[in-house]
């Protein structure tokens, strides 16, 4: 693997005999380490372990996660459609579980795509409270609405904003923002050639000022003694050590501990320009001294102490009729009639504490839960990803192995038992993949077309 000389260098002046065991790792015949991370809302980490289909091993950092083979491939399987886990990179896990949100908070992911850090926040939250999704680049919010729909998340709301947009709207409203944000990119050097290609000190300078805009933004949004995480795949003390001693320069913020794993190792002081010793309680996750990529978070409390500021509510819609009988027929004991939003013939369930959204680009307002037909409403694919696997649904209940899955995936028709009609879930080892409209002892297939193997 052919890495930048700058970067070479760098390193070696700054690690001195450390940096052979750095470099080493980008020459080193070893395939990089794979992991997924268990879905909560779906299952436990410690049930998925007992049931897995193929080998596993524990991420030390993060109780959902595990290592898996590469030949075993679970991105295939039919648990993967279902939302039972996200495949993420291992050092990646750090910065949701530092995050920590909890149950009922109100957490913005400011730079969410792909969306395996707002599935680990969503799933630590257990659906209650808000969870806003911000992605500014529209194709990647598309598919960071896609990845929270299938892991579930009930209290998710996705739009495609700017930062500062989202600062005019909604200050002081937060208790913990994650700001994953835009990097050089070195500690993803083994995995990204455009990383390494792209790599320039003019290139980490850019992503250095643009760090501290995106942050400057974040500050407005976090309510006073709110608690801000901020990450980066890079090591450049630029981007880490430096942007977070220019935001504490500019607004004040505490750093706290972020070494909870003792592979993780602190931030480096020598390496910013104030030499606080503050900066030491960041935590960077080196590649060769743990299994994943390079990683640097921070966690920085916001001064002072109030509550947050109240945002207003959307304009919520009284539950169509429509709605009421398939929920009447098909969903009992099913209560999704408060916080309503009604977009074109879409309807959704908001979040509580969900903003207005007028004038936001909203990809996702909430949980959708159909589309308006004449006289009769149409299941989202959504909602079946997002009811609990107890749920008193009608379903077909298959094996995950089982033939008739493969061609539910492909979009086929199914068999289903001849005494069933109506709505009904197809589930593969108890988690829905989907739903199928049963008549005649066949199942029409319902999962939506872009989905299809």
């Amino acid at each position: 693997m052919e890495l930048p000389q700058g970067f070479i260098r760098r390193m070696e002046e700054r690690m001195g005999e450390e940096a052979e065991a750095l470099l080493a790792q980008y020459q080193g015949e070893e395939e990089r380490w794979q992991a997924l991370r268990v879905n909560p809302l779906k299952i436990s980490p410690e049930a998925f372990a007992q049931r897995a289909p193929f080998a596993l091993e524990p991420v030390p950092w993060a109780p959902e996660g595990f290592y898996y083979r590469p030949e075993d491939r679970p991105g295939l399987h039919p648990w993967h459609e279902a939302g039972v886990y996200y495949i993420q990179e291992p050092s990646a896990m750090a910065a949701g579980r530092l995050a920590a949100p909890e149950p009922g908070q109100r957490i913005l992911d400011l730079c969410a795509a792909p969306g395996g850090k707002s599935a680990h926040l969503a799933g630590q939250m257990q659906g209650q409270g808000l969870l806003l999704c911000n992605e500014i680049h529209p194709k990647r919010a598309q598919i960071l609405s896609q990845n929270m729909e299938r892991m579930g998340a009930v209290n998710a709301v996705v739009v495609n904003e700017s930062p500062e947009r989202l600062a005019q709207r909604l200050p002081s409203f937060f208790d913990t923002i994650l700001a994953d944000a835009p990097c050089s990119g070195e500690g993803m050097f083994r995995k990204s050639l455009a990383a390494r290609q792209d790599w320039s000190l003019d290139n980490i300078r850019l992503c250095a000022r643009r760090q501290d805009e995106i942050l400057d933004q974040a500050v407005q949004m976090l309510r006073p003694g709110g608690l801000l995480v901020y990450s980066t795949c890079t090591f450049a003390p630029e981007e880490d050590e430096g942007t977070v001693e220019r935001l504490i320069a500019r607004h004040g913020f505490a750093v706290e501990e972020a070494r909870y794993c003792p592979l993780f190792e602190g931030g480096r002081p020598e390496w910013s320009e104030s030499k606080d010793p503050a900066l030491a309680k960041t935590a960077r996750l080196w590649p060769h001294k743990l299994r994943g990529e390079g990683h640097f978070i921070a966690l920085l409390r916001k001064p002072g102490q109030k509550e947050r500021e109240e945002g207003g509510s959307p304009d919520f819609a009284p539950p169509p009729r429509e709605w009421l009988k398939f929920a009447a027929e098909s969903l009992p004991g099913f209560a999704a009639e408060e916080r309503l939003l009604q977009f074109g013939d879409k309807l959704y369930q908001a979040p509580k504490d969900c903003p207005p959204l007028k004038g936001l680009r909203a990809l996702r307002p909430g949980l959708e839960l159909g589309r308006l037909k004449k006289e009769r409403l149409e299941p989202a694919h959504a909602l079946a990803l997002a009811l609990p696997p107890e749920a008193p649904v009608q379903a077909i209940e298959l094996e995950a192995e089982n033939p008739q899955i493969l061609a539910y995936l492909r979009g086929e028709q199914i068999a289903a038992p001849p005494s069933s009609k109506g709505w009904a879930l197809v589930k593969a080892g108890g988690f829905a993949l989907g739903w199928c409209k049963i008549s005649g002892g066949q199942a029409k297939n319902h999962r939506p077309k872009g989905l299809r193997r």
